[in-house]
Order: structure tokens, then C-alpha cells, then sequence
């Protein structure tokens, strides 16, 4: 059985997974590791990361689980280190783990808000702080953040959410202008409506709701690319893309009209 014990070395790419016990996280874990890769799969859940380990037990690559609260600074850095002396240098690193909570404007509170920072934002940034480090040292590798197409707009019971993933977008483009001298390759990852558990919670229309396994495929091929944004649905991500270009006046009339 694949658990933090499993130290055997190997010659296969590293590759780290935070948010990995479900949805996004746990498609692109499986398919990583169905490419003979090393995944080390962190989420706060050891029961679900345990299962996931258990799904490469067949495969060519393997998954490893690292249980971690990416709010938890301290935790974070321990876990990187454990991964780089169980398994070598990280080759990439995908940082999915985030959470959705709508946040309509007449019942806006500021605790909502700051969960979602805590999680979507402050999580990655834990995360960034141990692994960019490391990458420096080795002069190489790549990082995949996991923002979203909500984060080029203010969309309606989104300002918690949305203003996260506007954040990690412009902490992705930032980071990027400066770490490629360092050999180290920062992307964004830019989904709209995935088919999780967390979208399952949703109460209104997903416009082209795409199924989970393909977008694991999109990203997969596009951490092998060398394009700075991964974003999907193609279609939707497109339409996003113009919205994020209109004039405010005519953005927030197409929003009020459809909203």
C-alpha cells in the first residue's frame, strides 16, 4: 500500500497535488500517476487520500499521501520537506486546493470573505513560499496555480470567491515575470464550471459544465505546454475572456440584465 512510508527511490518525475482528496485534484492525480509519475497528494482528508493511494496501486506511477491544511504555515513547509527527502527534487507542483462560498451582497460579511482568503489565497501562498525556495535551488521546475475564469470579473454572489481568484491571477502574472530567469515555470489555471462536489452544491444554471476527467486531460497536457494560462471550457473561457475586456458600462449592463 502507497503511504508517506513509501520511500523507495525512483527516477520518476515528483509531482505535488494540494485539494487532491476530490474533484479537480483527484482526476489529475490519478492521471498523473497513470503517466508513471510520483504524486504526493495532500488535502485535509487522510480517509479520501488513503482511497486515492489505493487507485495506483495498479497503475505505473504511484500516489502518496501527505495529509496537510495548507492554512497551517508551519505544516506546509514540513510537508515539503518530507516530500523532497522521501521522494527527491519537485519536478512541478499543481495547487488546487480552494473552496467556494457564495457571498450575495445583502448578506455580505467580512468572515466570509476572509475564509475564502485563508484557503484560495493564503494556502497557495503558504505553499509557494517552501516550493519556490526548493525550485531555486535545483534551477528548475513548475508551478500550476488553480485560480479561475471568476476571477477576470466581479460576477453577482461571488465577492469573496471572485476576489480570491483575481488575486492568485495576478500573484501567477507576477511571479512569472520574474521566476523565469530562476528556471522556474509559473501557470494559471483558469477553470469555469467543473463537474465536483463542489459545484454539486450550486442552486443555478453552469453554463457549460464540462466533466471532471477532461478537464484533467487539459491540464495534464497543459503542464507539459508552454503556455502561461490553462483555461477551460473553450468555449465559456472565450466568452469570459471578452466580458473581461468591455467597458464597465457595458459589462454591468449584460450582468444586471442576466443576473
Amino acid at each position: 500500500m502507497n503511504s508517506t512510508q513509501d520511500t523507495a527511490p525512483s527516477n520518476a518525475p515528483v509531482v505535488w497535488i494540494t485539494g487532491a482528496s476530490q474533484g479537480i485534484g483527484e482526476a489529475v492525480a490519478i492521471a498523473l500517476a497513470r503517466e508513471g509519475m510520483t504524486v504526493a497528494a495532500s488535502a485535509r482528508n487522510e480517509e479520501r487520500l488513503a482511497a486515492l493511494a489505493r487507485q495506483s496501486d495498479a497503475l505505473p506511477g504511484r500516489i502518496v499521501p501527505y495529509p496537510l491544511d495548507v492554512t497551517d504555515q508551519t505544516a506546509v513547509h514540513e510537508t515539503v520537506n518530507k516530500i523532497i527527502a522521501n521522494h527527491g527534487a519537485v519536478d512541478q507542483a499543481i495547487l488546487n486546493a480552494g473552496t467556494y462560498i457564495a457571498s450575495p451582497a445583502a448578506e455580505f460579511t467580512s468572515n466570509v470573505v476572509r475564509q475564502q482568503m485563508e484557503l484560495n489565497l493564503m494556502g497557495v501562498c503558504h505553499c509557494l513560499e517552501p516550493l519556490i525556495a526548493a525550485m531555486k535551488k535545483q534551477g528548475k521546475g513548475v508551478i500550476a496555480i488553480n485560480a479561475s475564469l471568476a476571477g477576470y470579473r466581479g460576477l453577482p454572489k461571488a465577492a469573496g470567491y471572485g476576489a480570491s481568484k483575481a488575486a492568485l491571477i495576478n500573484m501567477a502574472e507576477s511571479l512569472n515575470s520574474e521566476l523565469w530567469r530562476e528556471g522556474i515555470d509559473i501557470k494559471v489555471i483558469n477553470p469555469g464550471f467543473v463537474k465536483t462536489p463542489l459545484t454539486s452544491k450550486n442552486r443555478f444554471p453552469m453554463p457549460f459544465l464540462m466533466e471532471v476527467d477532461k478537464a484533467a486531460e487539459v491540464i495534464v497536457k497543459g503542464m507539459k505546454g508552454r503556455q502561461f494560462e490553462i483555461r477551460f471550457p473553450r468555449i465559456f473561457a472565450a466568452i469570459m475572456a471578452l466580458l473581461r475586456h468591455l467597458p464597465y458600462s457595458l459589462y454591468f449592463w449584460l450582468v444586471r440584465k442576466t443576473g
